[in-house]
């Protein structure tokens, strides 16, 4: 090695092998010491917390969920795989490190004071101490891991002191970062104390939860150390200094100065006249050569084919525009299971207003951090926390884990959206727009990527974390692109019109990206949202409109196509065309259509309206990033206040019940559609600024060649996706040539489980096991629970537009020949929706009726309700009626005053009676009158024989639990016969019963059925042990099964 040598490096042996070295950028090092280092404790952290979490998290006095974040020792030296990956990327750091190390003493040597090789030893020291806690774990030597962290710690004062000290003086921002992160880090030493005592409170007091807070710290000076430490790279970027290599006979590797490059001071100045290109290396003969061989050492990074290498950069701003979406709609999903437990404001609404974080931008040291490729790899690096949720099974701490992802990723994609390319930049979101839809369409209408979700419940988390990281790599790897030239304020080359057009455009363009961003996210992030809008249901055995399962492709398609429209259309063209006032009116009047039709003209109407929104994107986020300058924060301000507010007052039109001041927004979805589509046309505001040259979406031509190839993809996948789904044979009975169907009612607190995951996967198995041919679900999500309905008949209710809170669904193993929705009277309280269907029933019409009526709080509600239910019963008779539905009232409650000391709510709460006006009005029967420990689901019925009754507790589905009563029909021609009372309450033990019990007896084939026609065996339990995932025969703790009168003909 030779950096002093003045001999020729041209001999006879060499001269004629024209071989010339590599040259590598020494700020190169830095950065892959630092990308290598974060990989390696973030790979341990989210390994471990994803395969061993209970297990890393547990110590020698408590485990989960008293302590709950790993210790750095535990993360990292206790299990496989973690320990094996990180140690291993620890060992490929060990390079980078040492000569991160002596080429920070190579810059700062001098003869004139010894402080750089005392800092050298220092960092020699402090390198050693970090690899012996690494490689010895406390497992091994509990006193010498400990001993080379508190080495390690000692270290890094001097280190980071000795380093601001030999700073060049004219390495200003190199200083300031310095200070800033040795100041931060210095607050760590400064709480040594409560260190301290955090660990005395474990080792001593042996006090659970701990050792949790004392993990913070550690992991905090951990990766403030690697920050630290890359700062180095700045150093060596402002002295060009490069590192290089020639391969000759023998190996001679020194290091060089760039000859044109600025010295520092003087310090440098002498370095850099010790360590200038050798002589050889310096004649016009071989620098030519140097240089070319530097380019070449700079390909290195990057694939050889640079066509290839920019499709996957491209998929990897696809994908991470992905995550993008899948992170900030994960939001919402985990807030929402707070609300749905308070029934109205619980506090954590809070979590909202994370969507203000992008205003912090305004902030220009966080910007412009923000805008280097570290910070942006930083950024996505920590909202990968939001994939990582879904292994806490605490919906708080997991509500916490999903803010910290979102304010991540906030700051990232809008860090993007201020670069200048905003055309870019639209097509990346609406691109991750359709993706996410597409996987939502795939997995049954949950994004697999959730932290709701679950190995469990449909989840692919840990696929998604695989390619996010690999999408990070190809980021962080990414080669730079040729910097982009940015007009001076007041030297634009297409200045707007007068200075007053700079605070109009930017405002009308902040509001105009944050209504369409809520209209994306609240109608396009799903693609059965504008299929529930326009259903109505079926009429002579067909739907009137499309189905989700089966139609849910053409909304991506729609989609797709509005994207392609500015892609492939010419600039000038496409810039006339989308931002015309004509082309807002087009969107408008596909969103009346889409709010006023229902059926195929509804959907026709929110197709277009999909065409229309996506069309728009790339040029409402290219005029909002326009002209930014200053005013950043204030722009994302606005975007989101306008989103939130949005947010809020859609929440109202249907919440009005449970928040202040619901009544002025009550089933004013009108109101807020019109909001949306007039701040959405402020991107024509006004009239005519489209034409101005600086509204022209400029695209590149690489982006109008792949986006439509992407986006044809996709489609072609929903299609697939669809077809894949589409059961090859159609649903039928569970027990066919019986005549026997089992029917339930179950509430399913809208697919959300008691910890806040997804349950939809675990009532399709209840419902499978307990094979009924017919369920009402109540209070089921705005996506339909496809993982429910895909195999089944299916009647979604009312939809979202409607307001309606606990909405109703249907779910047939037999053909619905009819259905009619309604609304039930709600003068006071939430929107009370019901389904009739008319279902074909071995040969027979028999009348379904699911509702979900008002709370008790309301008994003017539920009596109008109940009135209103009883009507439409009675309509259809003397055809059988099963009803399904959510009630609120205890058992033979009449309409008879009681005149006692209760008040007078007391006293109209009892006069409701919705069980008297029910059974009575309606001509129906109770499923069993005897059983009195019922309160809101209930199940009717009339013209049928009851054979069975079962309530099965919900385990962590729900807080309620599901009801089934198994149903057989008179033979045809013959009507029922004895319904008294007495005949009709014959309960008997199932072992009293033949074997092949669907309470048919002597009057069905003798063909033996075994026992499958019981309910099922394997949920006899209770909640200590049998039962199905927690599910078990509760109250009665097995089914009830009755007899029929001796007379029935079947």
């Amino acid at each position: 090695m030779s950096s002093r040598s003045t001999t020729k490096h041209s001999t006879p042996t060499t001269a004629n092998r024209k071989v010339a070295p590599l040259f590598i950028d020494a700020s190169h090092v830095a950065a892959v010491h630092t990308f290598i280092a974060f990989s390696a404790f973030t790979s341990a952290l989210l390994l471990g917390c994803a395969l061993h979490y209970r297990k890393i998290v547990k110590n020698g006095i408590a485990g989960y969920p008293e302590e709950w974040f790993p210790s750095v020792s535990a993360t990292i030296g206790d299990w496989y795989p973690e320990r094996n990956v990180f140690q291993i990327l620890i060992a490929i750091t060990s390079g980078p490190r040492f000569a991160l190390v002596f080429l920070q003493y190579f810059i700062t040597r001098t003869s004139r004071s010894p402080l750089p090789l005392w800092i050298f030893f220092v960092g020699i020291v402090r390198t050693l101490a970090c690899g012996g806690w690494v490689y010895i774990t406390s497992n091994d030597d509990h006193d010498a891991h400990d001993v080379l962290m508190i080495l390690y710690i000692v270290c890094n004062a001097p280190w980071m002191l000795g380093g601001i000290m030999n700073t060049p003086p004219n390495h200003v921002q190199v200083r300031k970062r310095r200070f800033v992160v040795a100041h931060i880090q210095s607050s760590f030493f400064a709480l040594i104390i409560p260190l301290v005592y955090f660990f005395i409170q474990h080792k001593v007091h042996r006090i659970p939860g701990a050792y949790t807070r004392y993990a913070f710290f550690e992991w905090g000076l951990i990766f403030l150390d690697v920050l630290y430490d890359s700062i180095s790279g700045a150093d060596f970027k402002l002295c060009n200094l490069q590192v290089g290599y020639s391969i000759v006979p023998f190996l001679s590797a020194y290091f060089s100065v760039d000859d044109n490059a600025p010295e520092p001071n003087d310090k440098i100045s002498s370095t850099a006249s010790n360590v200038k290109t050798q002589p050889a290396l310096a004649s016009n003969e071989h620098k030519s050569g140097t240089r070319e061989g530097f380019r070449g050492g700079r390909l290195l990074t990057t694939l050889k084919n640079p066509a290839l290498r920019s499709w996957l950069g491209f998929a990897a701003d696809v994908y991470l525009s992905y995550l993008f979406w899948s992170i900030t709609t994960s939001l919402l999903t985990t807030l929402f299971y707070f609300s749905v437990w308070e029934l109205g404001l619980s506090g954590a609404e809070a979590a909202l207003f994370t969507y203000f974080t992008p205003a912090l931008l305004g902030i220009s040291p966080l910007r412009n951090w923000a805008l280097t490729k570290w910070g942006r790899v930083t950024l996505r690096v920590l909202s990968l926390i939001g994939l990582a949720a879904y292994r806490i099974d605490d919906p708080l701490e997991r509500l916490w884990a999903v803010i910290g992802a979102n304010i991540a990723v906030l700051l990232s994609q809008m860090a993007d959206w201020t670069t200048g390319d905003g055309a870019y930049q639209g097509f990346l979101l609406g691109v991750g727009l359709v993706l996410s839809s597409l996987s939502k369409h795939a997995n049954y209408s949950n994004n697999p990527v959730w932290p709701m979700l679950n190995e469990e419940t449909g989840g692919y988390n840990k696929t998604g974390m695989v390619i996010a990281v690999c999408a990070i790599l190809e980021l962080a790897t990414r080669p730079s692109s040729p910097p982009i030239k940015e007009e001076k304020s007041g030297k634009q080359k297409h200045p707007p019109n007068n200075a007053k057009d700079i605070p109009r455009n930017w405002i009308a363009s902040s509001i105009a990206l944050g209504s369409l961003f809520f209209t994306l996210h609240c109608m396009f992030t799903d693609s059965s949202t504008i299929i529930a809008w326009s259903w109505t249901g079926y009429q002579d055995g067909q739907p009137r409109g499309p189905l989700p399962h089966l139609h849910g492709s053409i909304g991506l398609l729609a989609q797709s196509l509005g994207l392609i429209i500015p892609a492939v259309l010419p600039t000038s063209a496409s810039t006339a065309l989308l931002g015309h006032p004509l082309w807002s009116a087009y969107g408008c009047a596909s969103a009346f259509v889409m709010y006023r039709f229902r059926d195929w003209t509804g959907f026709l109407g929110g197709l277009n309206f999909a065409i229309f929104c996506m069309s728009i994107l790339p040029s409402v986020l290219s005029q909002s990033s326009a002209w930014q300058g200053d005013k950043v924060g204030r722009r994302y301000f606005v975007t989101f206040l306008v989103a939130i507010l949005l947010y809020l007052a859609n929440v109202w039109t249907v919440a009005y019940a449970f928040v202040p001041g619901g009544s002025y927004l009550r089933e004013r979805t009108d109101l807020v559609l019109a909001a949306q589509l007039a701040a959405i046309s402020l991107t024509s505001w006004p009239f005519g600024a489209s034409t101005r040259p600086n509204s022209m979406l400029r695209i590149p031509s690489s982006t109008r060649t792949r986006i439509p190839v992407i986006l044809c993809l996709l489609s072609l996948s929903s299609v697939l996706v669809t077809l894949l789904h589409w059961p090859a044979v159609g649903p039928t009975p569970y027990k066919p040539g019986t005549r026997t169907f089992n029917a339930g009612i179950w509430t399913i607190h809208f697919g959300i489980d008691n910890v806040g995951h997804d349950s939809q996967r675990r009532i399709r198995d209840v419902i499978r096991d307990m094979k009924l041919d017919v369920v009402g679900l109540l209070e089921t999500d705005l996506q339909v629970s496809a993982d429910v309905v895909v195999l089944q008949y299916v009647d979604l209710g009312p939809g979202p537009n409607l307001h309606t809170w606990g909405a109703a669904l249907l779910c047939s193993q037999f053909p619905i020949i009819h259905s009619r929705h309604h609304l039930l009277p709600s003068p006071h309280g939430e929107l009370a929706p019901a389904i009739e269907a008319v279902l074909d029933v071995y040969g027979t019409e028999i009348t379904v009726v699911v509702s979900h009526n008002g709370q008790e709080e309301d008994p003017l509600d539920r009596e109008l309700q109940s009135k209103a239910l009883a009507r439409i019963m009675a309509a259809s008779y003397p055809r059988p009626v099963v009803f399904l539905g959510y009630v609120v009232t205890k058992p033979l409650a009449s309409r008879r005053m009681y005149f006692s000391s209760y008040s007078t709510w007391r006293l109209r709460r009892d006069e409701a009676a919705p069980y008297d006006i029910l059974v009575n009005d309606g001509l129906v029967y109770d499923i069993d009158p005897n059983d009195w420990d019922r309160w809101c689901e209930y199940i009717l019925y009339r013209g049928v024989y009851r054979t069975a009754y079962a309530r099965v507790s919900r385990g962590i589905v729900t807080d309620t639990e599901l009801q089934i009563g198994q149903f057989v029909l008179p033979r045809h021609g013959y009507v029922l016969t004895n319904q008294t009372e007495g005949s009709r309450l014959l309960r008997s033990h199932k072992e009293d019963l033949p074997e092949h019990h669907v309470c048919l007896l002597c009057f069905v084939s003798y063909t033996p059925l075994t026992a499958r026609q019981w309910f099922p065996m394997e949920y006899y339990g209770n909640e200590h042990e049998g039962g199905v995932n927690g599910h078990y025969y509760h109250v009665f703790n097995t089914p009830l099964y009755y007899r029929l009168p001796e007379d029935a003909v079947l």
